[in-house]
């Protein structure tokens, strides 16, 4: 292993020692930390000093000295998914130099901490471990702090039996709640909840055995649609998709459920469902026949995309 890649991975490894989220533990993200410590291959830790740097003068050191090469255009990839969580993380400063710089400067400079200078300074020798304990022990880890905010941020999900289970902050996750609580008491009442997934937990909540007790099981959690709800008087099974960026039941998600069902005993009943009309009107040129569309905004209404009946199953397409 040559300096450059002895270097990148003592990197590597004190980004983790910081506890850095995983999105976080990459290359790009070890470069920037030797850069805010100026530290070149061929130099020991004890050498490690804070020059004041911008994004352009990162990526071009991380060009001269360990022949890596960004493009211009990546230039806010190291801003939003590099600098942004160091800066959170108070490894490193921000417009040390000038506090009363505009954010969106042209002449934005970062500056390693100078308490985490004392500690990176002393890497490899036996005073390390102790300097980084005490350290960690007077800041929390960026992981640790967007744990907590995520938990604070989660959107509550109370379902039909008591149980709660908690969705990650956001418009989708928002809209699946609405699904579960509105669409499914106005139209689903009785309904059980099988699944609802969650973009942060891929499977916020998932009742196999009712599945399987239809006739199907699967192996991948993640080709299911976003929410599934059971209506056991009709022996009928909502497939609902939570459209906010992408994702409504088009001819093509049509035939993928139809296949991934295709074993189910219950009537399959397809539903696109979005925030507001606005969203919906996005996509409304590729919503497929024989399904439902439903909007949160509206959710007294629905609107039925062709067929013989309103909103109910359909005969499957027969294989060819």
């Amino acid at each position: 292993m040559n300096n450059q890649d002895t270097k990148l991975q003592q990197a590597y490894d004190i980004l983790v020692q910081l506890g850095m989220p995983r999105q976080q533990l990459n290359e790009r993200t070890a470069l920037c930390l030797l850069c805010l410590l100026d530290m070149t291959p061929e130099k020991l830790w004890n050498q490690a000093s804070n020059p004041l740097v911008g994004i352009t003068p990162i990526m071009s050191w991380s060009r001269e000295h360990y022949q890596r090469e960004y493009a211009p255009n990546t230039r806010e990839t190291f801003r939003r998914q590099s600098m942004h969580q160091f800066i959170e993380a108070g490894i490193c400063l921000y417009h040390p130099d000038k506090s009363d710089r505009p954010v969106n400067s042209p002449k934005a400079v970062y500056q390693i901490e100078s308490n985490l200078l004392q500690v990176l300074q002393t890497y490899g020798t036996e005073q390390y471990a102790i300097m980084l304990q005490n350290y960690l022990q007077q800041r929390q880890t960026l992981a640790q702090i967007y744990a907590r905010e995520r938990e604070m941020n989660m959107i509550p999900l109370q379902l039909t039996h008591g149980q709660t289970i908690l969705l990650s902050a956001g418009d989708h996750s928002q809209l699946i709640k609405d699904i579960v609580t509105d669409f499914g008491a106005r139209y689903v009442p009785g309904g059980a909840l099988v699944y609802a997934g969650d973009t942060g937990n891929k499977h916020g909540f998932f009742d196999v055995d009712l599945l399987a007790s239809l006739g199907v099981r699967l192996d991948n959690h993640g080709k299911l649609p976003d929410v599934v709800i059971y209506n056991p008087e009709k022996n009928w099974l909502f497939l609902i998709e939570a459209v906010t960026s992408h994702g409504p039941v088009d001819h093509k998600r049509y035939g993928e459920l139809n296949t991934l069902f295709q074993n189910c005993t219950a009537g399959l009943v397809f539903v696109s469902a979005f925030p507001d009309t606005r969203t919906y009107v996005k996509y409304s040129g590729v919503i497929a026949w024989e399904t439902e569309v439903w909007m949160a905004d509206n959710p007294s209404h629905m609107i039925h995309f062709n067929g013989s009946r309103f909103m109910g199953p359909y005969e499957k397409p027969q294989e060819i």
